[in-house]
C-alpha cells in the first residue's frame, strides 16, 4: 500500500483515485475548487465527468495541499495550463524524492515547455514523470484494460511510479524518451481535433485515416528534430494515444472537431465542451513550434488556420489534397528537396 496524493478532481484524476483506492492504496484527492468537492462528497460520484462511477468515502477530499507531506507518489492531474501554478504552490510541502506524475497531455503556451520540465523548475527537489498513453478516464475508472507508458529522466522515479500504479486492470511500460512520450501524447490531440473535424464534414473512413496516418508523420518529424526517439511515436504514446483519440467517443478533441466540421465556430465549439479541450490550445503551439524549429507540419498549419484564422474547413482540406507531389518515405523525400 502506498500514500497517493492526487492534484484534480477532473476526469483523470478522480479516476485515478477511484482505480487506487480500489488496489488498496491511501488516497487523498485534492481541487481548488471547493464545489467539486462538495459535489462528490454529496453524490458519491463525480457527475459530471464519471457518471455512475462511485467514489469511496475512503478517499479523502481535501482543498489543502498539506496532505502531500506525506505523500509517496504525487500525481499532477490538472489541466496543462494549470501546472505551473500548481506545482509552484507544492514546493517546499512535498517530501525530497517524492516522484510527480504529470497526466495532462499539452504543452506550456508561450515557452513550447513540456510539462516534465515546467516540473522540474517549480519542484527542482522531486523526479517529474509523464504518464501518457490511450487512457480514457471513463473506462480506467470502471476497470477497463488499459495499457500506458511512464518517462522520465529517473529510471528510479519512473519505475517507482510503475510498481505503485501497476495493477490487474492498468499496464505500465517505463520509457526513457522523456521528449518523445510527451510530445506523442501532446500532439496527438490536434490530430484528433482534425479528425473531428472530418467527421463533422462527413468526409468518411478513408479521410480519417490519412489524417491519423500522416498526422503521426509530422509528431514524429517534430518529435526527431527535438531529441525524441522514433519507435516512441509507434508506441502507446505515439499511434496508440492517437489511435483512442480520433475514434473514440469519450475524446473530446474529436467532438469539438465534429462541432466545428458541421459549422460551429472553432472558439464556440471549445466552449460548448464545457471542458478542457487541449487540442485548440496546442494547435498554436505546435503551429509556433514547428515555425521555430523549421519543420514542415501541413496538418497542424491547416489546423492552425481554421482554429485561428477562420479557415473555412473544406478549404483546408482542398489545400491539403492539393500540396506538391511527394515520396511517402521521409528520407527519400528530404533528400531530394
Amino acid at each position: 500500500m502506498a500514500k497517493l496524493f492526487i492534484l484534480g478532481s477532473g476526469g483523470f484524476g478522480t479516476s485515478l483515485a477511484v482505480m487506487g483506492e480500489r488496489c488498496g492504496h491511501e488516497v487523498s484527492l485534492w481541487s481548488a475548487f471547493p464545489q467539486e468537492l462538495e459535489a462528490i462528497r454529496r453524490d458519491g460520484e463525480n457527475t459530471k465527468l464519471l457518471r455512475g462511477v462511485p467514489v469511496s468515502e475512503k478517499i479523502f477530499l481535501t482543498g489543502s495541499l498539506e496532505g502531500a507531506r506525506e505523500a509517496q507518489l504525487c500525481i499532477m492531474a490538472v489541466p496543462s495550463f494549470a501546472v505551473r501554478q500548481v506545482a509552484g504552490q507544492l514546493s517546499g510541502i512535498l517530501p525530497e524524492g517524492v516522484p510527480v506524475v504529470n497526466v495532462a497531455k499539452g504543452l506550456e503556451a508561450g515557452t513550447f515547455k513540456r510539462l516534465t520540465q515546467v516540473l522540474e523548475e517549480e519542484l527542482p527537489r522531486n523526479p517529474a514523470v509523464a504518464l501518457s498513453g490511450p487512457s480514457h478516464a471513463e473506462e480506467v475508472a470502471r476497470g477497463g484494460p488499459t495499457t500506458v507508458v511512464v518517462a522520465s529522466r529517473s529510471r528510479q522515479a519512473a519505475e517507482t511510479a510503475q510498481d505503485i500504479l501497476m495493477n490487474p486492470t492498468l499496464r505500465l511500460y517505463v520509457n526513457d524518451d522523456v521528449v518523445g512520450v510527451e510530445l506523442g501524447g501532446a500532439l496527438k490531440n490536434v490530430i484528433a481535433l482534425c479528425a473531428g473535424v472530418a467527421d463533422g464534414l462527413g468526409l468518411g473512413d478513408n479521410a480519417k485515416a490519412a489524417l491519423m496516418t500522416r498526422g503521426i508523420t509530422e509528431i514524429a518529424r517534430l518529435g526527431l528534430a527535438l531529441g525524441g526517439k522514433n519507435e516512441t511515436f509507434a508506441g502507446l504514446s505515439g499511434i496508440g494515444d492517437l489511435i483512442v483519440t480520433c475514434t473514440s467517443e469519450h475524446s473530446r478533441n474529436r467532438r469539438a472537431g465534429i462541432l466545428i466540421g458541421r459549422g460551429v465556430p472553432a472558439k464556440e465549439a471549445v466552449e460548448q465542451i464545457g471542458m478542457t479541450v487541449e487540442g485548440y490550445h496546442c494547435a498554436k503551439t505546435a503551429y509556433d513550434m514547428s515555425r521555430q524549429v523549421g519543420v514542415e507540419m501541413p496538418i497542424v498549419a491547416e489546423a492552425y488556420a481554421v482554429l485561428y484564422e477562420n479557415k473555412d474547413p473544406n478549404q483546408a482540406i482542398r489545400d491539403l489534397m492539393g500540396r506538391p507531389r511527394r515520396h511517402e518515405s521521409e528520407v527519400i523525400w528530404l533528400l531530394s528537396r
